[in-house]
């Protein structure tokens, strides 16, 4: 399929996971990926894999937030698409009872305050245009909650939902979509990581996905590239689950 054939596609934190396989997918569909990302190697990396743009960029940084989509423009004469995809989910942020402020305020810099960024930067490019598609990755846990809790992200990720509702319905009729990507466990390096040092919890969590494993990324991709299509010509401001079955769970088949 060609559905994103010469759109341009800003993607954050796409040097892995989730935003790496989605880099991917874009450009097997036509797209011309900007690849955005605080890691230069892995960002520079995945750009020259599929041909397209790094912009090094602190997505917590609203002056580098500015820049990466004003390179895009430059580049390639349009911001079609943005993906505001980078994340953080640092072992500090856990129960309410132990999470140091610190730990609250940088989840919520980097997950939520940089989805405000984007969307403030991405959304004047579209007006001109008078289309876009924006896609803000929120998570299952936006409409759960969890006894296993990492409270800064969760929070972080229920702001992601409620801002990309109202914006979706705010720039409905100016043609600018705007939608909530909501997966749910994926397994990608930074769930990995969480779950090494702890594999009880990892399996604590698994028991509630009725499909009976985590998503793979290129699964994601493939959600993101439907919105980011023609195809979701009608959807905004929506919650989009991705998530294996588990928001809708009771118990699991055994």
């Amino acid at each position: 399929m060609q559905r994103l054939q010469d759109r341009v596609a800003v993607i954050t934190g796409a040097g892995s996971g989730i935003g790496l396989a989605t880099a991917r997918r874009f450009a097997e569909e036509g797209a011309k990926v900007v690849v955005a990302d605080l890691d230069e190697v892995a960002g520079t990396k995945a750009a020259d894999e599929v041909g397209g743009l790094f912009v090094q960029v602190d997505v917590a940084q609203e002056a580098d937030v500015s820049r990466m989509y004003r390179e895009a423009f430059e580049a390639y004469g349009s911001v079609d698409i943005a993906f505001n995809n980078a994340g953080i989910s640092p072992p500090d942020d856990d129960s309410i009872l132990s999470t140091g402020l610190d730990a609250w305020r940088r989840v919520q810099e980097v997950n939520l305050t940089s989805v405000y960024l984007c969307c403030k930067h991405a959304i004047p490019y579209m007006q001109r245009q008078g289309k876009g598609s924006i896609i803000n990755t929120a998570s299952f846990v936006a409409v759960m909650g969890s006894a296993t809790s990492q409270i800064s992200y969760t929070a972080s990720k229920g702001g992601v939902l409620a801002m990309s509702r109202e914006l979706g319905v705010q720039f409905a009729r100016e043609g600018i979509r705007v939608n909530a990507l909501c997966p749910g466990p994926v397994d990608t390096p930074l769930l990995r990581e969480l779950f090494a040092k702890d594999p009880e919890r990892a399996q604590r969590r698994l028991v509630h996905v009725p499909i009976g494993r985590f998503a793979r990324a290129e699964e994601i991709a493939a959600a993101v590239a439907f919105l980011a299509s023609d195809d979701a010509s009608f959807i905004t401001a929506s919650e989009f689950l991705v998530d294996g079955g588990i928001s809708g769970a009771y118990v699991t088949p055994l």
